[in-house]
């Protein structure tokens, strides 16, 4: 799978966004208009599920780090969940794990976010 879909959901107040397939140089634009674009209409308690992101690049980790930086800023929450272990790994190798809070299931994060 080349491409990326990026799914959004509303559950109380946390926007979730729900990537479906690869994250690379080629699909990262589209990732960062959705994300980006929903955080500067207000969005600051965002969950991004990644259960079905098979693969993340130096572009996708660029576009998180600059959601979550625009989110603290704005005071909100930014969690991760639900990482295939090929992508915990690169978020490990990276240091990223240490930035970023993370939880198993997508309602784990819900709850986190709120």
């Amino acid at each position: 799978m080349s491409d990326l879909t990026v799914e959004l959901e509303t559950l109380d107040d946390v926007v979730v966004f729900i990537c479906n397939g690869r994250v690379d140089s080629n699909t990262a634009k589209t990732l960062q208009s959705t994300v980006i674009g929903r955080i500067q209409e207000g969005a600051d308690h965002v969950v991004m599920d990644l259960a079905n992101t098979n693969y993340i690049s130096s572009a996708g980790l660029r576009v998180i780090l600059m959601a979550g930086k625009q989110i603290k800023s704005a005071g909100g929450r930014f969690v991760l969940c639900g990482m295939q272990p090929s992508v915990r790994d690169v978020f490990e190798v990276t240091g990223f794990l240490r930035l970023f809070e993370i939880c198993h299931s997508r309602e784990e994060a819900v709850s986190a976010a709120q």
